[in-house]
């Protein structure tokens, strides 16, 4: 296993010549998107300068050479996330893709008007706007399933929610403002003895606990390559193959289809091609492969650990703080936080003035306020390359309070 704090080495972003603000970065916005290690930087730049062909294409040397990576990166993500077989395992363009592929092509070929499909407040756009519009088109309903007081989800309340009608449960594994994670074996046991099928966004997740399809027995997994080292624009739907089967695509064309006649007759590929219709985000695919390699080399137990040590310690730290009011301190993700009197993006623009990076806003959770009573938050996240050492620096930089303001604009 590779020690984290020696990883940062790997990052050209975090070698200090790149600068916010004048000051060295200090990135606390890790579950927006991560950094890129220098392996996944070069995989991408190899395919785009030394066999840049397109793939499943051609029958040529070049194309083969593509192919071949392509299908290596599908089965490293296979490996990664313990499926079965490396066929449930689609190629999107991130986790919003793949939920959607998921609501408009197996949702709304199953579900009738009166079913029902769960969700809860803390849920991202991703993982609520899809299902409005399955209910909208099917007429099936969506409710929600309570959280406890700190805004967990837990195995009782989903069976409070559940009723004969409910035929779908998609839940975030790791929700992205909260970060608490869901118990999602025991959720999928219990669905299951229901016959609903079980949506998992793994967004938050995947980039940072041991992800196993097959032991949580998930009918679906969504998530993207950014958030774990990789690429933008490319992220994966994991499917139980049979569901995979039944699921119909929502784009067509070229590389989708088996053959097809004047009279309207398609035969489509068996999956995951099927939903691979045209040229894929091929230097995309390549470097999500390396990062999912890259992660491995580190271990997501060794990964886990780090950034638990982080987020314990940045929590004893903000505790101290009289002026700072933490949301969500026993969780084991993200930190949502405001400092007291100062509106959430006007904190966010002044930490940018310490060259620290947070997020602020309604994080694509737009009804969670229903639950927080407060709209707007800052969220730090991190990953296993920060340090204790930048938290120090942020810890400082929020005891400034009142003087924020009079920093920003003096």
């Amino acid at each position: 296993m590779v020690d984290c704090k020696d990883t940062r080495k790997d990052f050209p972003m975090l070698d200090g010549k790149t600068l916010m603000h004048g000051k060295p970065l200090i990135y606390f916005d890790n579950g927006a998107t991560t950094l890129k290690p220098q392996c996944v930087i070069d995989a991408v730049c190899e395919y785009l300068s030394s066999y840049s062909g397109n793939a499943h294409r051609g029958d040529y040397d070049l194309s083969h050479q593509v192919d071949v990576a392509y299908e290596e990166a599908r089965e490293a993500v296979q490996h990664f996330i313990h499926a079965k077989r490396k066929e449930e395992v689609v190629f999107t363009s991130g986790s919003t893709d793949s939920l959607n592929l998921i609501a408009n092509g197996y949702a709304k070929t199953h579900l009738k008007a009166g079913d029902e499909i769960l969700l809860n407040v803390a849920e991202h756009a991703s993982n609520t706007l899809p299902w409005f519009d399955v209910a909208e088109e099917t007429g099936a309903v969506v409710k929600y399933i309570e959280l406890d007081e700190e805004g967990r989800m837990t195995l009782e309340n989903v069976k409070k929610a559940v009723t004969e009608n409910t035929k779908i449960i998609s839940l975030a594994i790791v929700t992205n403002v909260l970060g608490y994670e869901v118990p999602i074996k025991e959720i999928a046991e219990y669905a299951h003895s229901k016959d609903i099928i079980v949506v998992a966004d793994g967004a938050q997740s995947v980039p940072h606990i041991v992800t196993d399809v097959v032991r949580d027995d998930v009918d679906f997994l969504a998530f993207s390559g950014h958030k774990m080292c990789g690429p933008t624009g490319v992220g994966v739907l994991y499917g139980k193959y049979e569901l995979l089967e039944e699921t119909k695509p929502t784009r067509f064309g070229g590389g989708s289809n088996s053959r097809y006649n004047s009279c309207g007759l398609v035969t489509l590929k068996e999956p995951p091609y099927k939903f691979e219709a045209g040229t894929p985000h091929i230097e995309g695919v390549i470097g999500l492969g390396a990062a999912v390699k890259y992660l491995q080399s580190i271990g997501m137990e060794n990964i886990r650990k780090r950034e638990l040590e982080l987020r314990h310690y940045a929590i004893e730290k903000m505790s101290q703080l009289d002026n700072v009011t933490v949301y969500n301190p026993n969780s084991e993700g993200a930190i949502a936080f405001n400092i007291k009197d100062v509106f959430a993006q006007d904190a966010a623009s002044l930490f940018n003035t310490y060259g620290i990076a947070v997020r602020a806003g309604e994080h694509c959770a737009k009804i969670l306020d229903e639950f927080l009573k407060v709209r707007t938050t800052c969220r730090v996240s991190f990953y296993f390359y920060n340090t204790e050492e930048e938290i120090d620096q942020f810890i400082e930089a929020c005891k400034k309070g009142d003087d924020f303001l009079d920093a920003f604009f003096g």
